[in-house]
């Protein structure tokens, strides 16, 4: 009895010193460099999204913060190298909506985005935008539904690839519409303008800021952004305002980390970037580039993974999309 009552004693300290180590590292985060996984190639369009919180979360912590490009693979090689790290809030991610996408899209992952990452805070929304080539003889929204259903299958829309927001953004908008497009995938948001401005296709969903310099050269027409309400300092309608209520299509943008990392970390992650992300120098920063800022929980962010991995979902199931 003497010797079980020793070994229960022991535990009992091992547990207690353990569990004061982890409050006091808890504590004391951040100590050293953090590292965000960015899961596209450098210079793309997350760039302006991160750079601006890195920078500011460096001038808050006194500590390095680094981004590391693991682009690839409709970004699960970044993904998957932060869900399997330690979870101790050092390796972050800038997670986007294909966290949502890619298990419906995927034959198989290594890693499950709603299990093994923990949600921290949204950074922005980046809605899409409606837009036509300039021969469509059509102005708005609802003259393009109308021509869509006079003369079905005629018009092709171009997407960045099979399983992209912008494809299933347009095959919601097809069925929310009852109307016939052809889809037309390019290697890349870049190649698919260019066939938007060439008119090898038609239609078109992406960022506004992939078309805003091209509508000034008369090469093609913006009909609508495809955010919920209207953006400040854009003067465009919603496409849900133009006819097909309840209608969104973009891309989110938020950090996640390691399942399992502890809750005080994460708390204080959470508060720390919502606080910069009403910097007003901040908010007009992404404004410049039409985006919508983000903050909130993380119970809240999670929410939306899961609702979009459940909407999207369904959407890349009914259309058959499997990438190996």
């Amino acid at each position: 009895m003497i010797k079980l009552a020793s070994a229960v004693a022991a535990a009992l300290i091992a547990t207690f010193i353990t569990a004061t180590a982890q409050a006091q590292a808890d504590a004391d985060y951040p100590n050293k460099t953090i590292r965000v996984v960015n899961p596209y190639a450098p210079g793309g369009s997350s760039d302006p999204i991160l750079r601006p919180v890195v920078i500011r979360l460096q001038q808050l912590y006194g500590q390095g913060v680094i981004i590391d490009n693991k682009g690839g693979a409709g970004t699960n090689i970044g993904s998957e190298i932060v869900a399997k790290a330690k979870p101790d809030g050092y390796t972050l991610l800038l997670g986007t909506s294909s966290l949502s996408i890619n298990p419906s899209l995927y034959k198989s992952l290594n890693y499950d985005p709603i299990r093994d990452l923990q949600p921290i805070t949204l950074l922005t929304n980046v809605p899409n935008a409606l837009a036509v080539n300039a021969s469509v003889p059509v102005k708005n929204v609802r003259e393009l539904i109308e021509y869509a259903r006079a003369n079905p299958g005629k018009l092709s829309y171009g997407s960045s690839g099979n399983g992209g927001t912008n494809q299933l953004g347009m095959e919601s908008l097809k069925t929310l519409t009852r109307t016939e497009m052809i889809h037309v995938p390019y290697k890349g948001g870049g190649p698919a303008l260019i066939g938007l401005l060439g008119g090898e296709v038609q239609v078109m969903l992406s960022p506004l800021t992939a078309f805003a310099q091209h509508e000034k050269s008369g090469r093609l027409r913006i009909l609508a952004i495809a955010s919920h309400k209207r953006i400040p300092g854009v003067d465009l309608p919603t496409v849900a305002e133009s006819g097909v209520p309840g209608y969104e299509s973009g891309v989110w943008m938020a950090l996640f980390a390691p399942a399992g990392t502890p809750k005080p970390i994460i708390d204080k992650l959470n508060a720390d970037v919502n606080r910069i992300l009403k910097d007003p120098q901040l908010v007009s920063e992404y404004q410049k580039v039409f985006m919508v800022t983000g903050g909130g929980s993380a119970e809240e962010l999670g929410k939306l993974v899961r609702d979009d991995a459940d909407r999207l979902g369904k959407v890349v199931k009914a259309l058959g999309i499997r990438v190996d």
